[in-house]
């Protein structure tokens, strides 16, 4: 393709690959991000599978970049979603996105995934809103925002003991699947996850600026299950102590 459309400054506009595995789905597509700053939707791949996040996401890529008519050398940059997120799942999308920045030569960006579900969200009424995904072992990721900036986390924690930690906070609404969101008193949805728009709207600015991109730091905020396995396995093993 030619050079990406520009703005009435002549300035170009940027081509992104965006991807996210921190969910129970996997989000992919192609975003253009304006000089201005504003995020248009060229082609989105939303499939709510993670138990095959691997096997589904480079044909989602593909997918997205032929609908979007958008070449892997047409892009500028690759924005991925770091989590919080299970290791497995979250790992897949960082390593792929990762991968085809490097192949392509050009940088990646990592938000995290929790401020991009809040960017996803309508503004609506004003104070505290509390996004939750599920973290597996009857856990949540969570984190607070108040006006698109967040006030608390990210953080990993069995639902019930959140409910304690945030007693204090007046929460106007919570987004999140709703086996998690009633605890708190709110409806929720079936599935939860960030949009295109939303994760290369808050790596916009590092877009525009073509900023040299760090090495992807993943947001765990726990140890992988393996590592918990093998502990378990460990511990097994050992003699049992007099009392037990």
């Amino acid at each position: 393709m030619g050079e990406p459309m520009t703005d009435q400054n002549e300035k170009p506009a940027r081509r992104v690959l965006v991807v996210d595995t921190a969910t129970s789905a996997v989000v992919t597509g192609v975003a253009l991000v304006s000089a201005a700053g504003t995020v248009t939707t060229l082609a989105e791949r939303i499939v709510a599978d993670q138990r095959r996040h691997a096997e589904v996401l480079t044909t989602l890529m593909r997918d997205g970049l032929s609908e979007a008519g958008v070449a892997g050398t047409d892009l500028d940059a690759v924005v991925v979603g770091t989590g919080p997120g299970p290791f497995t799942g979250l790992r897949v999308g960082m390593a792929t996105g990762t991968a085809y920045a490097d192949a392509l030569g050009i940088p990646a960006y990592g938000v995290c995934t929790l401020d991009a579900i809040d960017a996803a969200q309508p503004v609506g009424e004003p104070g505290p809103r509390l996004v939750l995904t599920d973290a597996r072992r009857r856990e949540v990721y969570w984190a607070v925002y108040d006006a698109g900036r967040r006030i608390a986390g990210p953080d990993v924690n069995a639902p019930d003991a959140l409910v304690g930690e945030l007693a204090g906070t007046e929460l106007v609404t919570a987004v999140g699947e709703t086996r998690f969101t009633e605890r708190f008193g709110f409806v929720g949805a079936d599935l939860v996850t960030p949009t295109v728009a939303s994760l290369a709207s808050i790596a916009a600015e590092q877009v525009l600026a073509a900023r040299p991109a760090e090495p992807l730091a993943p947001l765990y905020l726990r140890r992988p299950d393996a590592v918990e396995l093998k502990d378990q396995k460990r511990k097994s093993l050992l003699p049992a102590a007099p009392n037990d």
